[in-house]
């Protein structure tokens, strides 16, 4: 860790003891490299972001696995590297399955309408979400609501909760690992 400054190395200790705030500080710190790296990779934004946030989510629940023997932006960088390979082999593997099904997505084309079957599924499933949500405490509850059932931008909800967009982007990747835990616990 040669060129790490204190802080960084302090907080990175805290993170490991489990500081929320020593996350943030390495969410600030590092973001924009990762995420510059990603938009220079992927030329698309909306792909960057998601492959930065499930970066730092990555790095967060293995940040026990942190050898200080590196720099921790390397680290970083690495795991982004990891899951853009990851889901540029996913897209390939999907576009290959897609070429394969002779026919098969003209049929599902031609037949998108839902059922009444299917319009009562999707009712019942979002019942059962909306459920799950309210098991989630409110500062979460609060983010979700906004982003998904508001389709608030980032900087709009970061703005409505006078919030730094970061700080944001964290409970919202929490939540949504909350709310999966929830949903696989059932």
């Amino acid at each position: 860790m040669n060129n790490v400054t204190p802080s960084v190395k302090e907080n990175i200790k805290k993170a490991k003891d489990g500081n929320q705030m020593a996350f943030s500080f390495l969410l600030d710190n590092f973001w924009g490299d990762v995420y510059g790296f990603q938009l220079a990779r992927t030329k698309n934004e909306n792909d960057a972001e998601d492959i930065t946030i499930r970066t730092f989510s990555k790095a967060f629940d293995k940040i026990d696995s942190y050898d200080d023997a590196y720099e921790f932006k390397t680290w970083l960088i690495t795991i982004s590297k990891n899951l853009h390979v990851d889901l540029i082999r996913k897209r390939k593997r999907s576009l290959l399955n897609d070429m394969d099904t002779d026919g098969e997505e003209v049929k599902k084309v031609l037949d998108e309408t839902p059922s009444v079957e299917d319009q009562l599924i999707t009712e019942q499933n979002l019942a059962n979400l909306l459920q799950d949500i309210k098991k989630l405490k409110p500062h979460y509850q609060k983010v979700i609501n906004l982003r998904y059932f508001n389709e608030l931008s980032y900087a709009e909800i970061a703005k409505q909760l006078d919030e730094p967009v970061n700080n944001i982007k964290v409970k919202l990747l929490r939540a949504k690992k909350l709310l999966a835990e929830i949903i696989k616990k059932k």
